[in-house]
């Protein structure tokens, strides 16, 4: 069984115990959190829409980190003009813990 969620403008594929990391969520390291589910896949086929309306993702939170930093460089070819920048997204890593329609 899995399911399809949706944080942050996108949306992940996950199953009981899976560790995903999601945009930077409000929340402790501990707390339990809901994810809006937008499809469920079981033994009994694909349900979306209507049929999930009511259906949760519980998680709990495991870590609030930074992504591994990338290096940003602008240049203009010819006109001594650079600019170096870099760039840390945070992120917040769950452990789905349970599944329910």
């Amino acid at each position: 069984m899995y399911a399809i969620i949706e944080n942050g403008s996108k949306q992940y594929k996950v199953c009981e115990g899976d560790v995903v990391r999601v945009e930077k969520l409000k929340a402790a390291v501990g707390d339990a959190v809901e994810f809006k589910v937008v499809m469920i896949s079981d033994e009994n086929g694909v349900k979306a829409g209507a049929d999930v309306a009511n259906a949760k993702v519980s998680a709990k939170v495991e870590a609030q980190d930074k992504f591994k930093k990338i290096v940003v460089f602008k240049y203009k070819a010819k006109k001594n003009e650079r600019k170096k920048q870099g760039h840390r997204q945070p992120f917040t890593a769950v452990k789905i813990e349970k599944i329910s329609l």
